[in-house]
């Protein structure tokens, strides 16, 4: 990815953004989120908003996350230049933005069309060739692309897929929210002997994960924690 991002007119925007919105976080995360116009993966009547500490309408009844949760995230996750990273929920394609910095491959998938293809673009656009993105169901994951590094979920489902578990190598981080809109939590697991320990959980609000997670909450699915 090219510096071409630098030079823009929410450039001051963006250094507020910085400074005040994510001064606790790793050098490293700051800088991936510093080089990525925001701006350009919001619909034009909303970028005004991209460095405010909100989430953002992208149309199709989804969002762009806050900055201090793209950040949270992607800290969390653990990424390294060699990681192969699953993405569920592509949305915008600013979070796969930012990972495509920091570490080798993202594998994404995003269920709505309209915004599978607009975050295609615009990830061709600023060259973000580490970047591989289906249309499709992300409770299924990516099966073909496993095992993966990390697998990091941008959608609610209320109870963990079972294939991103299978997916996900041992030793790896599943960032995923769980639960019900108003009742849900961002939980970090780790992955050992093919079970998932519980790190760390914290509040948030995410979209609810649709597709087969909407069956697994039936009972189909796992929690492990």
């Amino acid at each position: 990815m090219g510096n071409q991002f630098d030079a823009d007119p929410f450039s001051a925007a963006r250094k507020r953004m910085v400074r005040e919105q994510l001064s606790e976080f790793p050098s490293r995360v700051v800088e991936a989120m510093s080089r990525v116009p925001r701006q350009e993966f919001i619909p034009e009547v909303h970028q005004s908003l991209a460095y405010a500490d909100r989430a953002v309408p992208i149309g199709f009844n989804q969002t762009i996350s806050q900055p201090y949760v793209v950040a949270l995230m992607t800290t969390q996750l653990n990424p390294k230049p060699t990681d192969r990273i699953l993405e569920i929920g592509t949305g915008s394609g600013y979070q796969a933005a930012v990972l495509a910095q920091l570490v080798a491959e993202i594998y994404s998938v995003e269920i709505i069309e309209p915004l599978a293809d607009r975050a295609q673009a615009t990830l061709a656009r600023f060259g973000c060739r580490n970047v591989h993105l289906r249309l499709g169901d992300g409770s299924a994951g990516w099966p073909e692309a496993a095992p993966f590094d990390g697998v990091i979920v941008t959608c609610a489902p209320e109870s963990v897929p079972t294939p991103l578990i299978q997916q996900l190598r041992d030793g790896g981080y599943l960032l995923i929210p769980i639960g019900p809109a108003g009742e849900q939590e961002l939980f970090v697991f780790q992955k050992f002997n093919g079970g998932l320990a519980r790190l760390a959980h914290s509040p948030v609000m995410f979209v609810p994960m649709t597709g087969a997670a909407q069956r697994e909450s039936r009972g189909d699915g796992q929690f492990l924690a």
